[in-house]
């Protein structure tokens, strides 16, 4: 605490109206929040800020999370860090694609040539899109992410985020393209990408492959359909499936090896129902011989557990559904007979739905269809972005390697786990089930085209079929380029897609795989080395505890991969938000809260109040009724320091010096306690439980202590009343900086009545001084006094007198008896009391008796 005189700047009538806006101003010019890059990396705070998807709107869940984040950067910065605090937007892959579709009414044709004077509809038709080329399309991407981002920063800056706004990027930029193709290629010379050509999971709407950590499992009604296959001497053999229309892929049946009804099929085979291809029965311990009738067929591919039969059980492929989600013309091999191809041909081209029940059709007509179908509802692979259920397909991806096929990489990437502070702590369980229960690496590479294309070109032969296995690559310093658009070295544009020339590899990096590079990008790895040796590895990842899986986990696998590391030493997981309901919001609920109506209604100040009230990993509901106490917070914090200032009067000292009132003294120690608390909380990244103890000290302060010492700090001739004013503002200094991570407007606004700069960038609190300036005193005085006078106070209206009503006496006894009469003069001054007695015993609680005054009769 500063030691000197001070005089108010208080206006005559405090408001919270256009706080926002003069103080978002202030922050921008003062650069209170920028980043001093001049300090060592242990004098610095980084923070891996999520880059939110720019494709649509900010909700009420940023909000929440992002404000949390908020307190912790200004709670570090108040101590003396240099807060790195940069924001990233996430503005490539299929959300952004789908918002330009919509947008400008076009959709993307690869084979549509370049039109460099395209101009979009006047009036978009969403539903029917003009087909443009991808470098238009690209085009526009870029212009409506550039409007977007926008429109967030300024719901970012409204709400008081600490973000250095000199330091942003882009998911979509040269930066973070530059960054992502540096990293792949790096993973590719170590053997940690590489190419494969194997069953994948596909999205039919969308034409692209899906990630494992982009799955979600939805109930959809299905049935089981009983059909017989046929043993050589024509017995029947019943399985019971839900994909009848796959019956062309079955490339075997399966039972379990000690199922004793089909030991004397293993090894032999058995031909399908209507297109009578002979297939094998083999045994593995995955089937279940309580699920229908224990003997399942194996299709190419009908779910993940055929790909693991088929891989396993080194099985043929007959694949018949295509990248659009339709049965393919061609049929697979082993259907030869002219009946098979007959039966075949009914099913060509018609999607899922219409081949099965086709299927169901000709089951009929041979006979194979046991009984009626069984309706049943299950659990279904959907696309977590889709809406339709996800199918296998063979396509040759890119992958990197995350120990979902090595146990070695396994257990190093569970031990990251290990190293890293979680908070809470037990959210770092749902990391490692993660990872213990992947099934395959991680699948990089989708078939769309706003995102980071992979640098990578193939040769072709004489006859123009590329070979994937000698890639052609460009070198680090080349970094970002585009395949589709640019040249391999050796090589000219005429040679693209002919023979002996070349092709550009067609598809672009998942999101992810750019966002897990989010530290890198942000540091400026490989493009500011000096940046990056001051705030990397990272010390905090602030993320959803839904994103566990994708977002944090793949940021460690890139960290581990390239730096060797962690990328960062902390991370925070935020909880759900609820509606009124209990309910998870989520756009696809239709429940999702939009902020900016909140933020005008309320202030930036009272929303943030309501989110900060939400602690790390737990879930909280959507609060209006929290934000109408946070506004009345933050006024009370205008009223309550134009009130202290008032009675402190120019010229006022914060001198600890002259504290010298036990009751001045109590207050201060009680308010040691409270910074030593809210302190640790904040070390612990409980920033809840700092606002909580915080904000009972302020409305004790407020209700107790100044009606206590009112009378006395208006006494301007005598040193109890100097004893007052110091003191009084010394603890309205504290409590300004201990606010100030959680409504920054109002606090930054009430610092500027009585003192220099920003509270932002104050020193924050420390319980030492504040306990030195206490001398001594004993928060049990406080304490007392406040439940006397809490007596009186309760005296007076309960006999519906005014609080100014005269008191005969007070009669106070117990054990903190003698506590409260170290504050006499300031108990009989506040309750108007003519005297008071004290009597000190054993009693725990304290009993104050109220004698009234008697009414004074008017004269007859």
């Amino acid at each position: 605490m500063t030691n000197r005189s001070h005089s108010f700047r208080m206006p005559d009538k405090p408001s919270l109206d256009g706080i926002e806006a003069k103080w978002v101003d202030v922050w921008d010019e003062s650069g209170v929040y920028h980043f001093d890059r001049t300090r060592s990396r242990e004098d610095v705070y980084s923070i891996d800020t999520p880059p939110p998807t720019v494709s649509g709107s900010l909700h009420i869940g940023h909000v929440f999370s992002y404000t949390h984040t908020d307190t912790v950067a200004r709670f570090q910065r108040m101590n003396g860090k240099a807060v790195f605090y940069p924001m990233g937007w996430d503005d490539n892959g299929l959300p952004t694609e789908r918002r330009v579709q919509n947008y400008y009414g076009v959709r993307c044709d690869p084979s549509v040539p370049y039109d460099p004077d395209f101009q979009p509809p006047e009036k978009p038709n969403p539903k029917r899109q003009i087909p443009i080329s991808r470098r238009n399309f690209i085009e526009l991407c870029d212009i409506l992410t550039v409007e977007d981002e926008k429109v967030f920063e300024s719901i970012w800056r409204r709400l008081g985020l600490s973000v250095d706004w000199r330091h942003t990027y882009a998911t979509i930029d040269d930066n973070s393209r530059a960054a992502a193709q540096r990293a792949f290629l790096r993973n590719l010379a170590r053997g940690e990408a590489y190419m494969s050509e194997a069953p994948t999971l596909w999205d039919v709407t969308f034409r692209t492959a899906v990630a494992q950590a982009e799955l979600e499992d939805r109930e959809r009604p299905s049935a089981y359909h009983k059909v017989a296959f046929h043993k050589p001497d024509g017995t029947p053999v019943h399985i019971e499936t839900t994909r009848p229309e796959l019956l062309a892929a079955c490339v075997a049946l399966v039972a379990h090896p000690d199922d004793e009804r089909y030991q004397d099929l293993f090894g032999t085979t058995v031909s399908t129902p209507v297109f009578g291809v002979e297939v094998p029965v083999r045994a593995h311990r995955l089937a279940d011989p309580e699920k229908g009738s224990g003997i399942a067929m194996i299709c190419t591919f009908g779910d993940t557990t055929d790909v693991t039969w088929w891989r396993e059980l080194q099985l043929e492929t007959r694949p018949i559904i295509g990248w659009d989600g339709r049965v393919i013309a061609d049929p697979p091999k082993g259907i030869d007979s002219d009946a098979a191809r007959e039966a075949y041909s009914q099913l060509a081209g018609a999607t899922v739905h219409t081949a099965r029940e086709r299927t169901v059709e000709l089951l009929k007509a041979s006979g194979d269809l046991v009984g009626e179908p069984k309706p049943i509802t299950h659990p279904v692979k959907f696309y977590e972005k889709g809406d339709k259920p996800l199918e296998i397909v063979t396509t040759r991806q890119w992958y990197i390697r995350n120990g979902g096929r090595d146990e070695d990489i396994r257990a190093q990437l569970i031990e990251r786990g290990r190293e890293l502070t979680w908070y809470p702590e037990h959210m770092r369980q749902r990391y490692e089930n993660w990872v213990e229960g992947l099934n395959g690496d991680w699948l990089i590479s989708r078939q769309r085209f706003f995102g980071v294309p992979f640098p990578v070109w193939y040769p072709l032969d004489a006859d123009g079929n590329p070979n994937y296995d000698q890639p052609l690559l460009p070198t680090e310093d080349q970094l970002p380029i585009d395949p589709s658009s640019q040249t391999p070295a050796g090589y000219t544009e005429d040679q693209r897609g002919q023979a002996g020339g070349f092709m550009g590899d067609p598809d672009v990096m998942d999101t992810w795989a750019t966002s897990s590079l989010s530290p890198q990008i942000a540091s400026g790895w490989e493009r500011d080395q000096d940046l990056f040796e001051r705030v990397f590895p990272m010390d905090f990842r602030p993320q959803g505890q839904d994103i566990i899986r994708t977002w944090l986990f793949s940021t460690v696998v890139r960290a581990h991969f390239e730096n060797g590391s962690l990328p960062w030493s902390t991370t925070g997981i935020s909880g759900w938000i609820l509606d009124p309901d209990r309910k998870k919001m989520s756009k696809s609920k239709g429940n999702v809260v939009t902020p900016v109506a909140l933020l005008e209604k309320y202030s930036s100040d009272a929303v943030r109040y309501w989110a900060a009230s939400g602690r790390l990993g737990t879930d909280t509901a959507m609060d209006e009724g929290q934000m109408k106490v946070g506004r009345r917070l933050s006024i009370k914090i205008l009223n309550a320091s134009k009130f202290v200032m008032s009675v402190a009067g120019e010229n006022a000292t914060t001198d600890p010096a002259q504290v010298t009132e036990p009751l001045d003294r109590a207050m201060l120690a009680a308010l040691a306690d409270v910074v030593e608390e809210a302190t640790a909380a904040f070390n612990a990244y409980d920033h809840t439980r700092a606002l909580e103890r915080t904000e009972r000290f302020f409305w004790d302060f407020c209700d107790d202590y100044l009606e206590l010492v009112k009378t006395r700090a208006y006494d301007t001739e005598s040193a109890e009343g100097a004893s007052a004013r110091a003191a009084l503002l010394i603890a309205l200094g504290a409590l300004h900086k201990l606010f100030a991570p959680f409504v920054p407007f109002v606090t930054d606004e009430v610092w500027s009545w009585w003192q220099d700069g920003s509270v932002h960038a104050q020193s924050w609190p420390e319980a030492a001084e504040y306990r030195a300036a206490a001398a001594g005193g004993d928060p049990a005085v406080l304490a007392a006094t406040a439940e006397v006078l809490r007596s009186v106070r309760k005296a007076k209206s309960e006999a519906k007198l005014s609080m100014r009503a005269e008191v005969d006496n007070v009669r106070v006894r117990g054990k903190q008896a003698e506590a409260a009469r170290a504050a006499a003069a300031d108990i009989t001054a506040a309750g108007r009391a003519a005297g008071i007695d004290f009597e000190t015993t054993d009693d725990g609680e304290l009993s104050v008796e109220v004698t009234l005054a008697e009414p004074v009769e008017a004269p007859e």
